[in-house]
């Protein structure tokens, strides 16, 4: 079984700045004393007047960009190694940057072997430590330049004041975000904590997420939805989500996944009634319809509502949508 460990000091060792640099894309200039200079291409960036802020010094392997926007949103830390920077790029862990790198570049076995004195049985992965302090934390910016009328903003079915709404649109702004439909995330109490950003070219990931968030802690529209009514909908993703609500049942929630985590439980039992399950019609959401509906049903009422074979309720006319989930609309 392939091991997930990951060195970080080796993976530092292997991957320069620069070949980080060179797989984004990224061009800057030399500006002497073994020093890059150039525009800012993270996704947090948004000073105007910090046109030349981001810095490469090659001998310590190591960037910094002075925008106060950068700044703000790395809570007040100017800069770091290329770790930081690939963190800072896809809006992901440390962790995950690491083994970005491992995927993307050959690298030694160093990087990639645990030095463990002790071996490992077949299958058997040391676990990573995990933070006895984990949450996601309010954003200290928002994003702007959001076109909300993109042709796939409308392609997805959102029309232009869903799509204000919910924030939803093509983000024309610098960084990792720009070329990507962003959606905004909020916490229960109505802070947003994150932005997810859509691909609109097949690119992959489909979503990027920022770094050290955890979906597993929120629920996708909860601080709406919770205004509505003590009924939810409870879906996968959030176009569902979006489609729901557009439909005129603005009482839903998104998972951001297929699997409901103990904490989004916690949420949906605390502040509803009943939960109406509308999962994928395919065969792992009926699997996850069934399953959700087992743990949920102890705490509150909960009924599955099953849609057309191989179908997702974003695929599926209001009407359709407030059959299915109201049976006695019509």
């Amino acid at each position: 079984m392939k091991h997930n460990w990951v060195e970080y000091r080796a993976v530092k060792a292997a991957v320069s700045m620069e070949m980080a640099l060179a797989n984004y894309g990224v061009l800057l200039q030399h500006v002497g004393g073994g020093c890059l200079r150039g525009r800012c291409p993270l996704p947090t960036h948004c000073s105007a007047r910090s046109r030349l802020s981001f810095m490469v010094n090659k001998a310590k392997n190591a960037w910094v960009c002075h925008s106060n926007s950068c700044v703000a949103a790395r809570g007040g830390q100017i800069g770091g190694n290329v770790l930081d920077f690939v963190a800072a790029m896809e809006m992901c862990s440390i962790r995950d940057a690491a083994l970005k790198l491992q995927a993307w570049f050959t690298l030694p076995p160093a990087a990639c072997v645990p030095p463990f004195s002790r071996r490992l049985q077949p299958g058997e992965v040391k676990p990573e430590p995990v933070s006895a302090t984990v949450a996601n934390t309010a954003l200290p910016f928002s994003l702007t330049r959001i076109d909300y009328s993109h042709p796939y903003v409308a392609d997805r079915g959102l029309d232009l004041e869903t799509a204000r709404h919910f924030g939803i649109g093509y983000h024309r702004g610098g960084g990792l975000m720009e070329g990507r439909v962003v959606i905004p995330i909020h916490d229960e109490n109505g802070f947003l904590v994150a932005y997810a950003g859509r691909s609109v070219d097949g690119l992959e990931p489909r979503y990027r997420f920022p770094a050290r968030f955890r979906k597993s802690l929120v629920l996708f529209n909860l601080h709406r939805a919770a205004a509505h009514g003590r009924t939810v909908v409870l879906v996968e993703g959030f176009f569902d989500c979006v489609k729901v609500h557009q439909a005129g049942l603005p009482c839903v929630v998104a998972m951001m996944g297929c699997t409901l985590s103990r904490r989004q439980e916690e949420l949906l039992a605390n502040r509803f009634h009943e939960a109406v399950l509308l999962m994928d019609g395919d065969k792992a959401g009926r699997n996850a319809g069934a399953a959700i509906a087992e743990r949920l049903v102890t705490k509150i009422a909960t009924r599955i509502v099953e849609i057309p074979s191989g179908s997702q309720p974003d695929q599926l006319g209001a009407d359709q949508i407030r059959c299915l989930c109201i049976p006695d609309y019509f």
